[in-house]
C-alpha cells in the first residue's frame, strides 16, 4: 500500500536522511547551549551594574553577536566555507554543517540567556555578593538555578530553528533531511519524498516541543 502510494520514497535513505539531521541537531544544539551560556553570562556580566562591568568588553561581545545573529543562515554557510573547509576538511556532509550551525545559533540562543539573566531579581544577587560570595559562586548557585527554566525554553526554540537550520544546510550538501527533499524531492519532481521528508521533521520538531515543555515544567519551581 505504501509503495502504491509513495512510490519514490526509499525508506532506507529517508531514516539515514532522518539520523544525519538528528546527528546534525543535537551536536549543533549541545554546543549551542554551552557557546551560548557563555556568551550570555559575558554580555550580562559586564553590562551596566553588574559583576564585571566593562563598556567596552560589552559593546565588543554586543556587537559580535549582533552581526552574527543578523547574517540570513544559507549566507553564513557560504561565507564560512573556507573556514569549514579549514576545520572539517570538506564541505559537504553532516559535520560540515556543524559549524555553521553552531555559528548561526549561538548568539541567537546567547541573547535568551542574557534576557533570561536579567530577569533575576537583583536582590538576590545583592544579598550573595553581601555574604561574600564569589563571582563563581554567584553564577553556579545563583545565576544559572534561577534562569534555568528559561535558559531550556530558549534551548528548545533554539533547538527547533536548528532544525529548520539543517534543511537548509542540506540544500548546500550537508545531508539529512533538506538534502534528501531538494535533490530528491524537488529536483527530480518527486513531491512524494518532500512530502514526507517535511512530515519526518515536523515530528522531530514536535518532539523536541514536547520535551522541552516537560523539562521547563519540571525545574519551574514558581
Amino acid at each position: 500500500m505504501f509503495n502504491q502510494l509513495l512510490p519514490n520514497v526509499k525508506w532506507d535513505k529517508m531514516i539515514d536522511a532522518t539520523l544525519q539531521t538528528l546527528y546534525m541537531t543535537a551536536v549543533s544544539v549541545l554546543a549551542t547551549f554551552v557557546f551560548g551560556v557563555i556568551l550570555g553570562l559575558l554580555l550580562f556580566l559586564t553590562g551596566k551594574g553588574n559583576l564585571w562591568e566593562n563598556k567596552t568588553v560589552n559593546q565588543t561581545i554586543a556587537g559580535i553577536v549582533n552581526i552574527f545573529r543578523s547574517i540570513p543562515f544559507i549566507i553564513l554557510i557560504i561565507l564560512l566555507i573556507p573556514f569549514t573547509k579549514f576545520i572539517v576538511g570538506t564541505m559537504l556532509g553532516s559535520n560540515a554543517a556543524l559549524p555553521a550551525l553552531i555559528i548561526g545559533a549561538a548568539p541567537f540562543y546567547a541573547r535568551m540567556v542574557e534576557i533570561a539573566l536579567r530577569e533575576i531579581d537583583k536582590g538576590v544577587i545583592e544579598a550573595s555578593r553581601a555574604m561574600g560570595a564569589t563571582t563563581g559562586t554567584i553564577i553556579w548557585k545563583v545565576l544559572l538555578p534561577e534562569s534555568m527554566p528559561a535558559l531550556v525554553s530558549g534551548i528548545t526554540v533554539t533547538a527547533i530553528a536548528l532544525v529548520g537550520y539543517t534543511a537548509m544546510a542540506g540544500v548546500v550538501g550537508a545531508g539529512g533531511l533538506g538534502n534528501l527533499a531538494f535533490l530528491d524531492g524537488f529536483q527530480r519532481n518527486q513531491n512524494d519524498v518532500t512530502l514526507i521528508s517535511t512530515i519526518f521533521i515536523l515530528i522531530i520538531v514536535f518532539i523536541i516541543q514536547f520535551i522541552g515543555d516537560i523539562v521547563t515544567s519540571s525545574i519551574d519551581k514558581r
